[in-house]
């Protein structure tokens, strides 16, 4: 078995998924007052939390649905900038039907 495998069996486990959320949520909550500090560190501290939190939260994921829906901008960088797996497909499918439709 590979890390990579060991790690997915262990994140699923009851308590860890509780401690990632947690994590999460102090990442978010410590990005403000990361964010005086010269760089983008509270952008990133931000990021990483709301990554931890929609990995392990439904409730956060539908949230998060919600928001792209009304707001699509938002919702695009947000996603670039997370690296979704389910943003690179979506962009796939709309380049494809931009080129049949050139066609």
């Amino acid at each position: 078995m590979t890390w990579r495998e060991r790690w997915r069996v262990w994140k699923r486990t009851h308590g860890i998924r509780h401690a990632i959320f947690a994590l999460g949520w102090l990442l978010i909550v410590l990005a403000p007052l990361v964010g005086p500090i010269p760089g983008p560190g509270g952008t990133i501290v931000f990021a990483a939390g709301l990554a931890l939190v929609l990995q392990t939260s439904p409730w956060a994921k539908r949230k998060y649905v919600r928001a792209k829906r009304r707001w699509p901008r938002i919702g695009s960088w947000v996603d670039w900038g997370l690296r979704r797996k389910s943003a690179a497909r979506r962009r796939e499918r709309e380049k494809l039907a931009l080129a049949a439709a050139a066609n």
